[in-house]
């Protein structure tokens, strides 16, 4: 990947506003993430590894520029990122407060 394919990626920091489960699922959550001026709903195969109500107010990075992608009958408007490690999910988070909409370069 070159440099400007990397920064053809919107990767913002948005905050996580709420968290429910995708009824009917093991692996899905939807999540609100406020990204400063919007608020996008995402879809999130995390649900076996995160309770909703541990990610309300979390820092998470989005990939804000994918096209919107229906998902058992809900719109996820980005993918939240993360690590995979020994299979496991693990979000990629800011270590400080940065103000949602914050664009990760």
């Amino acid at each position: 990947m070159t440099v400007e394919e990397f920064k053809r990626l919107d990767l913002r920091v948005g905050k996580v506003v709420d968290a429910k489960r995708v009824e009917g699922t093991r692996r899905l959550l939807v999540l609100e993430v406020d990204l400063g001026r919007e608020r996008r709903q995402v879809v999130a195969g995390i649900a076996e590894h995160y309770d909703p109500s541990e990610l309300v107010g979390k820092n998470v990075v989005l990939l804000a520029n994918l096209r919107p992608k229906r998902i058992r009958g809900l719109v996820s408007q980005g993918m939240i990122l993360a690590a995979v490690a020994e299979g496991v999910p693990v979000l990629i988070t800011t270590d400080r407060e940065v103000p949602p909409g914050t664009p990760v370069e």
